[in-house]
């Protein structure tokens, strides 16, 4: 494999920097899906953790580097998701945390990044317009900016769901891994291709914001002026050039679904599963949904990437109805 920006010894390391509490993520095979899907399917579990998402795995490491050389604050844009793992992971070792983010962002991931003793700061427009201002703010006051995916640190704590992956028994023919920023995707990715190359990685974004996708496939950077989806932790517009230049070397393939797949995955994993995810979490479900005869006969493992979901706007989309009693 050509190398990528990431290092498997480092993600190595990075375990033993994280707290326990995000590590081990249950993994298990959901055999209540599998005749609606006709395939075999297994769950990475990383929403069993204080901050509901697989992000601190990234901002453990981040904030255990800068505590250790001394750095006392940091800022970062966030959806909601990032924003609430670094706000956790630097409380905990003194650090002065902003985030900035739309104020049309998830009210409930807002709330919770408050919570957190984080200094809130919000923008009008997306997350890209939060990503300026947190650099304003980086260079303004001098101190550390943590961009997400770009960071590698950010990247090699997700891999570490990969060693977790690889190290499980039986072997999976595809991972599905949502499709943002590309941290989550790299980094799996990294470690699937170091180690079980004969798995499938398989990258989902939603049909409204397919910027990294469409960069991805042309192989180049592609930009958007907008997204629609209400998958809000994948909705970037600018995809970073040294992360697609990642992507390019571990994804075997990367494809959009329509908003509808999403809520049905939602709905799915709702209703044979008994969880409640944010949409983001539910794209691996909807690629099954999309494309059977793809997968049809396969084991895929699926991550469930988070659980930050405004009530309201769940209930909404997935309403209170049982897709299929099983």
């Amino acid at each position: 494999m050509q190398e990528t920006r990431l290092d498997t010894a480092r993600i190595r390391a990075a375990r033993r920097v994280i707290d326990p509490v995000f590590l081990d993520t249950p993994l298990y095979r959901c055999e209540a899906l599998e005749p609606v899907l006709g395939c075999m399917v297994s769950i990475k579990l990383e929403t069993a953790n204080p901050v509901r998402s697989f992000k601190a795995r990234g901002t453990e490491v981040v904030a255990s580097l800068l505590a250790d050389n001394g750095s006392r604050a940091v800022v970062c844009a966030s959806a909601g998701n990032l924003g609430q793992a670094l706000a956790w992971s630097g409380r905990g070792r003194g650090l002065d945390v902003t985030v900035v983010a739309s104020r049309f962002a998830t009210v409930a991931k807002l709330d919770r990044i408050r919570a957190l003793d984080a200094r809130l700061e919000l923008v009008d427009g997306d997350h890209e317009i939060a990503r300026e201002r947190a650099a304003a703010i980086a260079r303004c006051d001098g101190i550390r900016l943590v961009e997400d995916s770009l960071d590698i640190e950010t990247c090699e704590g997700a891999a570490t769901i990969g060693l977790e992956l690889v190290d499980a028994a039986p072997s999976f023919d595809a991972v599905l891994i949502a499709l943002g920023g590309g941290a989550l995707a790299t980094g799996v990715g990294h470690v699937m291709k170091a180690m079980a190359p004969e798995a499938e990685v398989i990258c989902v974004q939603p049909l409204g914001a397919p910027a990294m996708t469409h960069s991805w496939h042309r192989r180049r950077v592609v930009t958007t002026d907008s997204t629609n989806t209400i998958a809000d932790g994948v909705a970037g517009r600018r995809p970073i050039p040294a992360v697609l230049n990642d992507l390019l070397l571990v994804a075997d393939d990367a494809v959009l679904v329509q908003e509808a797949s999403i809520v049905a995955g939602m709905r799915m994993l709702l209703d044979h599963a008994g969880l409640v995810v944010e949409p983001s979490a539910a794209l691996g479900i909807a690629a099954i949904l999309e494309d059977r005869d793809r997968f049809d006969g396969r084991h895929v493992v699926t991550i469930v990437c988070g659980s930050n979901v405004d009530v309201g706007a769940y209930h909404r989309w997935v309403g209170a109805t049982p897709v299929h009693r099983s």
